[in-house]
């Protein structure tokens, strides 16, 4: 595939951006639409993505039955599930100690169901965002040993935890670790570690979230106590794993981790599940956001996992765990109620942290920097990985938001959140940092980490990082693209060809991103904003014929909003995906707009 050309001549768009067109062998479209019987649409966005044609039909249609992974091919797995399978039939105590985030939570809520399916009690332990920060720590490892744990499994942490898992091993516990996030060389002195990150893992699953480590490692515990007949001399029912995957695809959909391979599976069959809301905790989640449908894809990032984060952000970490363990439904409406307040606090907070923030980095040109850095002693603990992620959307690089609140020892630490972009791996410049001593504690993925920085090492931290992103970046094009992926006009995007996409090349995610379209040449008829800071328009076709809505997402304040608000009727040209609405069995299609030009512009630069 030659390099992709522009696309409408916008070679600075009013996000600063390049729009690109990728270029496509066309004899290959045409095989995996005539093999298949796919539209040529269809098949252009395949092949885009790598999708050969001998791998259309394992892409398009996976199936539990099929593609499965193997459990037993992660490192370290088969050890694992026949020590644990062990201590159920002996009926040793086993605690649960998980991250806050939602794919700690849905990884806690599936290792609880299932020990509780093999008749054993679950004590969980989910660390305070506010008061204790990421990862496991003495005192919740303490507190599952005496609730009567003599073993603890660390769910989506623990890999960079060498001192706690030092101290727990100290108290007598056996520690066995499920994660996903960057691993070093050496590993905690754990008993077992299970992380497809490890350096010695050759499974090929590193794209893998927690909740989907748990899982294949419930079935493999599930394996071993099958071949020993556990349940039928227990008199106990085999679980049934399937109905659980709702939490995997809900995990997996939220900790955005690549949506490729095992995890287009997962998330696939786990929506299937999630549309019969078995899980009580789901039903009322869909209940209170009042999602009348199946969750979509969508909805998960953008309705369910935010309200579950919500806990942990402004009130009590456990309610996620507890919400999607629950088999009561009253119970679960009761959590989900709380929930639903808790989000609706935390909007409040974070918008007052964003308008703040973003004042603070114009004031100060923190943007002209190679990574942006922003904190403040008055911003809410649980908010900064929201903030960061804001400040890297709409300044196209790598942003780090610091907060401060005080451990559990009474110590006042910088508590903060990364989110980058591609080619900078964050995470390594944490760890790098923290192995210096420069911060107390620090690790995660490529694109988001965290990490804990006493205040007075603050400004050494942040020269440190300007340094290692200049450094991983010597050899990486940053300049902003936007890749455009097909061009469409108002008229043709109908609910079936937005359905047909997502069908057939979702669900969405990293790797797989949802397709981007341009429609070129349109006039904004109306515009207004939302709860002051979305913008919301009715675009039209350049003769005002055919109209459609749609929204730009926190845009007042930029360059790209107030060419919208201010729109003159002058021919734009809009990027963006399309998606689809219900409301009260009515179905419609709206744009979201993620870029957009100016035509006149544009076409006098091509002249």
């Amino acid at each position: 595939m030659s390099e992709p050309v522009s696309f409408l001549d916008v070679r600075q768009s009013l996000k600063d951006s390049r729009w690109v067109f990728p270029e496509v062998e066309q004899d290959i479209v045409a095989r995996i639409s005539q093999l298949h019987g796919l539209p040529d649409f269809v098949a252009r966005m395949l092949h885009i993505r790598g999708v050969g044609p001998d791998d259309v039909e394992s892409f398009l249609y996976p199936t539990l039955r099929d593609h499965f992974p193997d459990p037993f091919s992660l490192k370290g797995m088969r050890d694992f599930a026949e020590d644990i399978a062990k201590k159920i039939i002996n009926h040793e105590l086993i605690g649960v100690l998980a991250d806050f985030d939602v794919d700690g939570s849905t990884s806690a809520a599936i290792l609880i169901r299932y020990l509780r399916a093999c008749g054993m009690n679950a004590p969980f332990y989910i660390p305070c965002r506010l008061n204790e920060g990421y990862g496991p720590n003495v005192n919740a490892l303490m507190a599952l040993k005496n609730d009567g744990a003599l073993s603890v499994i660390m769910a989506d942490c623990g890999t960079t935890a060498f001192d706690v898992v030092a101290a727990g091993r100290n108290m007598g516990l056996e520690i066995s670790i499920f994660d996903h996030h960057e691993a070093e060389g050496e590993l905690p002195q754990a008993n077992h570690v299970i992380n497809p990150k490890r350096k010695d893992d050759a499974s090929g699953l590193d794209m893998l979230a927690a909740c989907g480590v748990t899982f294949l490692s419930c079935v493999a515990i599930n394996n071993v106590l099958r071949r020993e007949k556990y349940f039928e001399k227990n008199d106990l029912v085999e679980p049934n794993m399937k109905g659980w995957i709702d939490l995997v695809a809900l995990g997996t959909v939220c900790d955005m981790v690549p949506m490729t391979g095992p995890n287009r599976l997962f998330v696939r069959a786990g929506f299937h599940q999630m549309a019969m809301k078995t899980n009580m905790g789901i039903r009322a989640l869909c209940e209170v956001a009042n999602l009348e449908s199946a969750p979509k894809y969508s909805d998960a990032g953008f309705v369910l996992g935010p309200r579950i984060n919500a806990g942990s952000r402004v009130h009590k970490s456990d309610l996620g765990t507890k919400l999607l363990s629950t088999d009561n439904l009253d119970e679960a409406r009761s959590i989900a109620f709380v929930l639903d307040d808790c989000n609706e606090q935390r909007k409040s907070i974070q918008s007052k942290m964003m308008k703040e923030a973003i004042e603070r980095v114009e004031k100060e040109e923190l943007h002209l920097a190679p990574v942006i850095v922003v904190g403040d002693p008055d911003w809410h603990p649980g908010l900064s990985g929201l903030v960061a992620g804001r400040l890297k959307e709409r300044y196209g690089k790598p942003a780090i938001c610091v907060t401060y609140a005080e451990n559990t020892d009474g110590v006042l630490e910088g508590r903060g959140s990364g989110r980058s972009v591609a080619g900078v791996n964050i995470a390594e410049a944490f760890i790098d940092a923290r192995n210096q001593d420069i911060l107390v504690k620090g690790g995660g993925h490529a694109m988001a980490g965290g990490f804990t920085v006493m205040p007075d090492r603050l400004p050494e931290f942040r020269e440190f990082l300007c340094s290692h992103v200049e450094k991983q970046s010597e050899h990486i094009d940053l300049s902003s693209e936007t890749v455009i992926d097909g061009i469409a006009s108002i008229r043709g995007a109908q609910s079936q060809f937005v359905r047909l996409l997502n069908d057939h090349v979702g669900p969405f995610g990293p790797q797989n991103a949802e397709p981007v379209f341009a429609l070129a040449n349109v006039r904004i008829q109306t515009s207004d904003v939302l709860k002051d800071k979305h913008i919301r328009v009715n675009v039209a076709d350049w003769e005002g014929g055919t109209r459609m809505k749609a929204m730009f997402f926190y845009g007042v304040g930029t360059k790209l909003g107030d060419a919208l608000l201010n729109h003159g009727q002058r021919l734009l040209h809009l990027a963006g995906q399309f998606q689809l609405n219900s409301w009260q069995g009515r179905e419609s299609v709206e744009f979201l707009i993620s870029d957009g030009a100016i035509a006149m512009e544009t076409s006098q630069k091509a002249a």
